[in-house]
């Protein structure tokens, strides 16, 4: 284990993520509780709200097992799996990125470096799977990505130091958050308000509208225990009547994602809370 260097930049997501909330933080900040000590995140992806709070203590999850095992890796062995990337970036060409595509990795490391190399390389950034779990999104066309930057990893692991980081379900935050001392951040899969938003039904991590039922269940649930709780979601009348019973805050984001091009631009979302 290397000693853990305050790094001089500041912590910012490593991944490229659909639906990513880097650009919402400016208008999130507002929503945010003014205190917490415990921070928590279920759907992890790219983990940009983590990155902005840089809580001082945080239990990190996702149902995505090879997400979670980039996140400890970037946690615990930085330096190895900046290696690893600078290889991936030495070697980065079209056929390059199908043998690497095609071939899973063996150790942690390969496949964190692996993850993350198809991540920074792949089209549009999109982290997508078949039923049988296999990454099936084609290269994109970018002239030089930046696969590593080894800056950006090293203040990610000093923010992840501080952070428990595990495989699981969203339901398992029943068993952990229980006080006004606990924050949630809820960013599911959002509900599709059209046919070509559905982006879970091309992965094996299909989010159905009962899912968000339940996900509703556990927020109320959480609100009830006094856990300050909050949650991204489509703007629809769907999730509007789910949450009716909490403040609901319209957000202005950007969909950057579409086979269409004239279908992406400004769109709304809601931001809804328990406090």
């Amino acid at each position: 284990m290397h000693t853990i260097v305050q790094p001089t930049v500041v912590p910012r997501p490593f991944l490229k993520w659909a639906g990513g909330k880097s650009q919402l933080i400016q208008q999130y900040i507002h929503y945010f509780p003014k205190a917490f000590k415990t921070y928590y995140e279920p759907f992890l992806g790219g983990g940009a709200v983590f990155f902005h709070l840089n809580p001082p203590s945080a239990i990190l999850t996702d149902i995505n097992a090879e997400l979670v095992n980039v996140y400890r890796c970037v946690r615990d062995n930085v330096e190895e799996l900046i290696v690893l990337l600078e290889e991936h970036q030495s070697k980065h060409c079209k056929e390059y990125y199908y043998d690497i595509r095609q071939c899973k990795g063996i150790t942690h490391l390969e496949k964190a470096a692996r993850l993350i190399y198809l991540n920074k390389t792949c089209f549009n950034g999109l982290y997508r799977e078949n039923s049988q779990g296999q990454f099936n999104v084609p290269v994109g066309k970018y002239k030089n990505p930046k696969i590593c930057n080894p800056s950006l990893l090293r203040s990610a692991c000093f923010a992840l130091q501080k952070a428990q980081i595990n495989v699981n379900n969203f339901e398992y935050i029943l068993d952990s958050a229980n006080s006004c001392d606990d924050f949630v951040y809820f960013d599911p899969p959002y509900y599709p308000i059209s046919p070509t938003s559905n982006f879970t039904a091309y992965s094996r991590y299909a989010f159905k509208p009962d899912d968000q039922i339940k996900l509703k269940e556990v927020f109320a649930e959480l609100a009830q225990r006094g856990v300050k709780v909050m949650l991204s979601n489509s703007d629809c009348n769907f999730i509007r009547e789910l949450y009716r019973d909490f403040q609901i805050h319209a957000i202005s984001a950007t969909r950057l994602i579409n086979s269409k091009a004239s279908k992406r631009g400004k769109i709304s979302e809601v931001l809804i809370t328990s406090y």
